[in-house]
């Protein structure tokens, strides 16, 4: 069993939540592991305002970098390329862990993490015990997310749970870590722009080819689920049909997931459009358009991640 120490690089996307950031930063400077380098990547200056002056940018643990345009995907690689200028993929072993701006993980998450690779040599992605997610449903914020984590309020059901190590196919793009043999071979896929949905799908597939991914109740934490920031709800209804399809073609999703999901995401949006379903905090008719323009265009043969940087 191999003891050798790793260390712990932390990448941050972000797009218009700022505030959320700074207090991610400050969460991550109470980990039992220090993070050896944390990068957070906006997609314009007004993302990272104020970031510049957080202790851990100003001590030298963190960079702020602003990328060239918006898109998860293009962040996360970005942060990558700014990681490898602080030792990622050096000469000392390493992981990359991809935290959202709204995640906010238990002060042991990337202890934990480290020992999960130390132990298990054949493991090369990882993704934790959500113990809630508001993304599901109404957000949470950070007294939330403490009492959740301190144990005052049980875990909610999630696909991303259980009390054992099990093996996935896709870890959970909130939180999910890879040790750097994968990272010198993958790279998250820019033709998912914006939001980048299934992403995490694609990257943990790609990494598959080099070892086991796994799901891990050592590593916990809450997803707030914060709705600024995100894309429209046109975009991301295309988005649900559009990027299952693309990643069929590529072979990094099986078809049976892949219509399930689309299948799934189509009732879903129909129902929730009905007016006296309506959720005042998603554009679920926006999400059906978004569904029904990827299948018109499927139909004519123009289906493709990409267009919705064409949609206003």
């Amino acid at each position: 069993m191999s003891q050798t120490s790793l260390n712990a690089y932390v990448i941050i996307a972000t797009k218009g939540r700022a505030a959320v950031v700074h207090e991610l930063l400050t969460w991550l400077q109470n980990q039992t592991l220090a993070p050896t380098h944390v990068v957070v990547v906006g997609s314009e200056a007004r993302d990272v305002t104020n970031l510049d002056q957080h202790p851990s940018v100003l001590e030298g643990k963190a960079t702020v970098k602003v990328a060239t345009h918006a898109g998860s995907s293009h962040q996360r690689n970005v942060g990558v390329e700014v990681a490898k200028q602080f030792g990622l993929l050096g000469e000392v072993p390493s992981f990359a862990v991809f935290m959202d701006d709204d995640f906010r993980p238990d002060g042991t998450w990337l202890e934990a993490a480290q020992k999960k690779f130390q132990s298990q040599p054949d493991v090369v992605g990882i993704t934790g015990h959500v113990l809630a997610d508001g993304a599901q449903g109404t957000p949470l914020d950070t007294p939330d997310a403490l009492v959740y984590l301190r144990g005052q309020k049980p875990p909610e059901p999630h696909w991303a749970s259980g009390a054992t190590d099990r093996p996935m196919e896709s870890l959970f793009g909130c939180n999910m870590a890879f040790r750097d043999t994968a990272i010198r071979q993958c790279e998250f896929d820019e033709a998912l722009p914006l939001y980048g949905w299934q992403e995490d799908q694609d990257y943990s597939s790609q990494a598959s080819r080099w070892g086991r991914n796994i799901y891990t109740p050592d590593c916990r934490g809450v997803h707030l689920g914060s709705k600024s920031g995100r894309t429209s709800g046109l975009r991301f209804g295309y988005s649900q049909i559009a990027n299952p399809l693309y990643l069929i073609k590529k072979g990094t999703m099986s078809k049976r997931k892949a219509y399930k999901f689309i299948a799934r995401h189509l009732a879903a949006n129909t129902v929730k459009s009905i007016g006296r379903f309506r959720y005042p905090n998603v554009d679920y008719p926006g999400r059906l358009r978004g569904n029904v323009r990827a299948l018109l265009d499927l139909a004519s043969g123009r289906c493709d991640p990409r267009r919705i940087l064409e949609f206003v």
